[in-house]
């Protein structure tokens, strides 16, 4: 097992694909933090990212994804797809993937993302956007401070 860390940080990346006229999410979450906060609403010893994963892994992970990930584009609320995850080289983290198929034209994308806070108050949450002409956002999600938006 990896050795504890002592900073708590989740990496996004939301890319408008305009060829595939989809956004693209992509979650880097560290393994311990996600199990501690399953294990809180009851989904424990889950063993993610290992051979004694549990089959039902990755349906709590989808569900805690959708408590603390909310997307809107261009003033609609939009629920995505949970495709699937894959463990980080160093058995630390995980990377999630989610999409949202149908967005056409991208002119505004707000996002709410509270991942792991209700756990840690030094909880940071960083975001890249990347808009339909490559434009590049980034903001920084903390306790208190959930939510920001970007115009195209």
């Amino acid at each position: 097992m990896p050795a504890a860390h002592e900073f708590h940080v989740s990496r996004c990346l939301v890319e408008y694909n305009t060829k595939d006229q989809a956004v693209q999410i992509t979650l880097n979450i560290f393994i311990d933090d996600l199990e501690l906060a399953l294990a809180e609403q009851g989904a424990e010893e889950l063993f993610i990212g290992t051979e004694r994963e549990v089959e039902k892994a990755d349906q709590y992970i989808a569900k805690y994804i959708e408590q603390r990930l909310f997307l809107s584009i261009n003033e609609t609320d939009f629920e995505y797809e949970y495709l699937g995850k894959e463990t980080s080289d160093d058995l630390a983290s995980i990377w999630c993937y989610l999409e949202i198929e149908g967005i056409q034209d991208l002119q505004k994308i707000s996002i709410s993302y509270s991942l792991l806070m209700e756990l840690y108050d030094d909880q940071k949450n960083i975001i890249n956007v990347i808009g339909p002409q490559k434009e590049e956002d980034y903001f920084l999600f903390t306790k208190g401070k959930t939510f920001d938006e970007v115009q195209y």
